[in-house]
């Protein structure tokens, strides 16, 4: 039986969601905006995002065609509890305090100190006058754009959500999973760039990785059930 658009679409928007709010990207995107133009922000943040969920629903795309889908399913399902494990983990030893907002913020901190010491020489008038003049679609392949780029396809490579997406897209619908991811990461990426840091410091990381454990282990135990043919 083939794995359904729908069942692929509601994983992966789920997962998507509890694994970026809160993330380290999601507290990036949120500073980055306060400090340059959102819609530059929210641009290179999105394109980093989909980018990165359609190379990982690829991965899992062509994974079943190398090795068996028994074997990818066995896979997605181990990984399932590993994460779900590893986020409550997580999870129980959060004290409260969101650390991970403060270590990006100084990541981020220290980074427009040395770019705004390298450009302290250059005229307001004259920058704004370029900004002008330079044509719309252009001001997405500004040095911000890039910059917002860079920042969340690199946090993004290789962490927990990238290799759970590439799992699910090998036992589900790869087409459901990246539309679910695109509407998910669209979501977090939007509220994160238009709430900015009041947002950000509103999340509880405890409850944001509790929650996700939860719902790991919760698809975990579908994918146990279901078996390799995706029947309950």
């Amino acid at each position: 039986m083939a794995p359904s658009l729908l069942g692929g679409f509601t994983k992966s928007l789920a997962m998507t969601v509890l694994s970026e709010i809160g993330d380290k990207t999601f507290f990036a995107a949120a500073i980055l905006a306060m400090r340059h133009p959102r819609k530059l922000v929210l641009a290179g943040c999105l394109t980093a995002l989909i980018v990165m969920t359609a190379l990982s629903v690829s991965l899992g795309w062509v994974a079943p065609n190398l090795i068996s889908r028994k074997w990818t399913h066995h896979v997605t399902t181990l990984l399932f509890f590993v994460f779900g494990i590893w986020s409550l983990w997580e999870g129980f030893k959060e004290d409260g305090e969101s650390e991970e907002l403060a270590e990006v913020e100084a990541e981020l901190d220290a980074s427009f100190k040395s770019s705004k010491g390298e450009s302290k020489n250059k005229s307001k008038v004259t920058d704004d006058t370029k900004k002008q003049q330079r044509p719309f679609i252009m001001q997405f392949f500004s040095p911000i754009f890039i910059k917002a780029f860079s920042i969340t396809f690199f946090g993004e490579w290789g962490d927990k959500s990238q290799i759970a997406t590439i799992g699910l897209a090998a036992d589900e619908n790869p087409f459901g999973v990246v539309l679910g991811g695109i509407l998910a990461q669209a979501l977090c990426t939007t509220a994160a760039v238009m709430g900015g840091k009041s947002l950000a410091t509103q999340i509880s990381e405890k409850m944001v990785e509790l929650s996700s454990g939860v719902l790991f282990l919760l698809f975990g135990i579908m994918s146990l059930l279901s078996g390799p043919e995706g029947q309950l």
